[in-house]
């Protein structure tokens, strides 16, 4: 589980989305983190403590004066222990204490007692949101180094449509996890291609293959979660995408080959996931194609793809370009020959017919020196393993803005 040995403070200010905290925090535990809630008077008056204790298992904390901890001074001995504190909901009100350096109640004092690492998750009234005041304490928070988590847009409690909206929990979850990853590609612009590609025979049949898309959406969030902006080019797939990612839909070869030559410019790390046909028919028909009582079947007359790595390796100013391959036989021979034609340093492969649609992985990294054991594990944390071998790899890193997790 992503959270295992985590510690995290989760204090729940006073709005109506305090009842997402309340999934928040059965989702951390349940990914296998330590969960201390402080609860400010407000906030329950919207979820009373016994949820929270309920499903973290722990007392919880609501009083500056009537504290559990045995010194009487809850603002400082329960942040020592956590890993992250994460706000959420952050209210306007707790913004600006946060900001300026208020401390008045447990929430705000424990706060300007801790250098852990804060994320703040905002969610207030929309005109709230966009006040000047509001944005000018966002500015100071992230200026001081805090995370910021949302807020997302959408229908608000008050019945008005905008931004304001609670990160929703499982999309706040990640940003959790990904605070607590390595930032060892901040400030980068990565770009991933994931999932299979669709080439049409007519309106109804195509070509394509069984890839599902999630080792590229895995390296996709690991790369968000490194800290680098990232471009996600997807063919059709089912997966939600990795919060925080900007996501490109294409069906066939070219749309992908055309998707990425419109985004590698601003790219410093391309990473080929998808597994894009080699072939495609060479006239997609314009409607469904009739089997007639004793008709032989018809020729499908074939035409090249576009190779998209090959293409994107050659480019005179190339990002740091990574493919993957996957074998059903000679792995190592295969593989090693791929990567050479296709003129990239580093390249990931594994036999696919093994791993298709599994949420498990086992890879073989190629690259100048030969080939070694990427690992076994599932495809989020081999695709963080992936993530760390290209940072390693890359020139040093330009400075990072630090600020927004989303």
């Amino acid at each position: 589980m992503d959270l295992n040995g985590r510690s995290i403070l989760l204090a729940v200010s006073g709005g109506v989305a305090a009842y997402k905290a309340a999934e928040l925090c059965r989702l951390l535990v349940k990914e296998g983190a330590s969960v201390q809630v402080v609860l400010t008077a407000a906030a329950a008056r919207f979820v009373g403590a016994a949820t929270f204790q309920a499903l973290s298992g722990r007392p919880v904390v609501t009083d500056l004066w009537e504290s559990p901890v045995a010194d009487g001074m809850p603002h400082i001995g329960l942040t020592r222990a956590a890993d992250l504190i994460v706000v959420a909901p952050a209210t306007a009100d707790v913004l600006g204490k946060a900001a300026n350096g208020i401390a008045d109640d447990l929430l705000s004092t424990l706060l300007l007692a801790s250098n852990k690492p804060v994320l703040f998750a905002p969610a207030m009234n929309r005109e709230m949101w966009a006040h000047p005041a509001t944005q000018r304490n966002v500015a100071r928070l992230r200026e001081d180094g805090a995370l910021i988590s949302g807020p997302a847009a959408g229908e608000q409690a008050c019945g008005e449509v905008g931004e304001g909206r609670l990160v929703e929990p499982e999309d706040l979850l990640q940003d959790i996890v990904a605070a607590l990853q390595p930032k060892v590609l901040a400030g980068r612009r990565v770009l991933v291609t994931a999932g299979p590609t669709f080439e049409p025979i007519d309106p109804v049949r195509g070509l394509t293959n069984r890839s599902s898309g999630k080792m590229g959406y895995a390296v996709a969030r690991a790369a968000r979660e490194a800290g680098a902006q990232v471009v996600l080019v997807s063919g059709p797939t089912a997966l939600a995408t990795p919060h925080g990612v900007q996501r490109v839909d294409v069906e066939t070869a070219q749309q992908m080959f055309d998707a990425v030559m419109a985004h590698i410019a601003q790219s410093d790390v391309f990473v080929a996931v998808a597994a894009v046909a080699d072939w495609r028919p060479a006239q997609t028909l314009p409607h469904k194609l009739k089997k007639q009582e004793g008709q032989h079947a018809p020729a499908l007359e074939l035409a090249p793809n576009p190779d998209i790595l090959a293409s994107v390796a050659a480019l005179p100013d190339a990002p740091f370009c990574v493919g993957f391959a996957a074998e059903s036989d000679k792995l190592i021979e295969h593989a090693a020959a791929k990567r050479a034609r296709k003129g990239v340093p580093l390249l990931l492969a594994n036999l696919g017919p093994q791993t298709f649609g599994r949420d498990d992985n086992a890879l073989e990294l190629f690259d100048s020196s030969g080939h070694r054991p990427l690992g076994r594990g599932s495809k989020i944390d081999l695709a963080r393993r992936l993530i760390a071998e290209i940072a390693a790899r890359l020139p040093a890193s330009p400075a990072g803005d630090g600020g927004s997790t989303g």
